[in-house]
């Protein structure tokens, strides 16, 4: 029975990219939460997944599963994404210097930014391209080794540069959010860049879409705590909102 169910659990995993151990309890309701993370653990050790904080992530497809390719989320929920630049907009300043993290929310508000008196810091090689139709910004590519999954450019020489910068305003993407997890993103070297902004910027806000709630990757970069804004869709989970209401963390 136990190799049954690890063998559903695993290709439940394989199927979905990744997990919380929240959803396989709902899919196991008469196992403990604790037979679960032994279950876990076990398809470690067998090279089936990698667990995570709060959950797993597929190890057979590696890292690919944690990014869709940039041409297939250009397309998802960007009615939403627009919804959501517009509001973004009201949080920068002329004369301010602003990051742009990479990712379709960066690009949506790239594609409405006015013709403003500012210094945009980016890690989107597609990004910067979008911002050079404007006259007036000033517009800095980071340095990096580039991901072609999802056009975004990080490493040593991205953290090095931003070490140097005063950022204003960072807007920030995710990949996934769950309550165990926080705000997660698929690879290492951009959890970091991610992470030093939340350091080092005046103002943080997390750009979201709803259906990033309830998925999570293998790379924790901060929680609702953390961050001043969240930019959403609407139909956040009560708990976020909770969380947000205590932090003194505003939802937009």
């Amino acid at each position: 029975m136990n190799q049954l169910r690890r063998e559903k659990i695993g290709k439940y995993i394989q199927e979905k990219g990744a997990v919380t151990v929240k959803e396989l309890s709902a899919l196991f309701p008469d196992v403990s939460l604790m037979t679960i993370h032994r279950d876990l653990e076990k398809l470690e050790q067998e090279g089936v997944i990698n667990r995570t904080r709060g959950g797993a992530v597929s190890a057979v497809q590696g890292s690919s599963i944690t990014e869709a390719k940039l041409e297939a989320r250009m397309h998802t929920n960007m009615k939403a994404k627009r919804e959501m630049a517009a509001k973004a907009l009201k949080l920068i300043e002329q004369g301010s210097a602003v990051f742009l993290d990479a990712g379709t929310s960066s690009m949506a508000l790239a594609q409405a930014m006015p013709d403003m008196d500012i210094n945009i810091f980016t890690t989107g090689p597609n990004i910067a391209l979008e911002l050079g139709r404007l006259a007036v910004p000033t517009i800095h590519m980071c340095g990096g080794t580039l991901n072609r999954f999802n056009q975004a450019v990080s490493g040593q020489s991205t953290l090095q540069m931003l070490e140097q910068i005063n950022i204003a305003t960072a807007f920030l993407g995710v990949s996934g959010y769950t309550d165990e997890g926080g705000f997660t993103c698929g690879k290492e070297d951009e959890m970091l860049v991610k992470r030093l902004m939340l350091q080092k910027a005046g103002q943080t806000v997390i750009l979201m879409d709803s259906s990033k709630c309830g998925k999570i990757l293998p790379y924790t970069f901060g929680n609702v705590e953390d961050v001043d804004y969240i930019i959403s869709d609407g139909g956040l989970p009560e708990e976020l909102v909770r969380r947000a209401e205590a932090a003194g963390t505003k939802i937009l």
